[in-house]
């Protein structure tokens, strides 16, 4: 099997990228399933009901957040939504799913969305304690386990590859905007790179305006962030996996 993962939807220029772009990977690499992550879609913050019915309409798999779950109140007309994920290790009690379990070439899949608490202004869990309590619940009914961290720091991305090498299929970070050039198969064979990067505009910081953004760090003023224009680029990675143990055998990453 052949599982998709797609950096973070920047606005509606990621959105119009992935429509252009997903077709064609998904025939020419023979994609299976498809992951998405779409906590910036909403020009930049949050996800709308427009959104996820446009996104929906891809046929894509699972939808996962992040740190910008909240940034719509559309949301919550779909949050139950079997296709869309929120970070598992927010507080007990949260509306919303933090994993589902999905079936796809007569395997069960298991996608569990997580944030990170390193400089990441978002009231959560311990990452690493919640995602061992769900692998221990799940692990016996499920083939694969594909986890998306949402997080900025490298080191606690890193950490959470290690600490899952040998229980989970993948580990994939999202967040950064930056695509990381680390894939790698960990000595027990889970699946690894700590951050898939971004789908949306190319000649941006990290997809916003670029001169909005120098302001903002030049004179330190509040000033608005918007989502840049111009050539956008579609950042995903390709885990190929063994049907016969449920590993992974290769990783490609897309920078198109």
């Amino acid at each position: 099997m052949k599982i998709l993962a797609v950096g973070d939807l920047i606005g509606n220029a990621g959105l119009k990228e992935l429509k252009k772009q997903l077709p064609n990977i998904k025939q020419s690499e023979g994609i299976d399933f498809v992951i998405v992550n779409a906590e910036n879609v909403a020009e930049g913050m949050g996800i709308t009901e427009a959104n996820f019915n446009e996104i929906l309409a891809l046929n894509i798999d699972v939808i996962t957040m992040g740190n910008h779950t909240w940034g719509k109140k559309d949301i919550f007309k779909f949050i139950d939504h079997a296709k869309l994920i929120r970070p598992a290790n927010y507080p007990k009690g949260v509306v919303g799913k933090g994993y589902n379990i999905y079936s796809c070439q007569n395997k069960k899949i298991a996608v569990i969305n997580l944030i990170g608490r390193v400089d990441i202004n978002v009231l959560s869990e311990n990452p690493f304690i919640r995602v061992r309590e769900i692998i221990e619940k799940i692990e016996k009914e499920v083939d694969m386990i594909f986890i998306d961290f949402h997080a900025e720091a490298t080191a606690e991305k890193i950490a959470m590859g290690y600490y899952l090498d040998g229980k989970v299929t993948a580990v994939f970070g999202t967040h950064t905007h930056v695509q990381t050039a680390d894939e790698k198969i960990l000595p027990k064979g889970t699946g690894y790179i700590t951050d898939i990067g971004m789908t949306g505009p190319k000649n941006s910081v990290i997809g916003m305006d670029i001169m909005a953004s120098l302001k903002r760090f030049e004179t330190t003023l509040p000033e608005r962030y918007k989502i840049a224009t111009g050539e956008c680029i579609f950042n995903a990675v390709i885990f190929d996996v063994d049907d016969s143990n449920c590993k992974v055998k290769s990783i490609k990453r897309l920078y198109q």
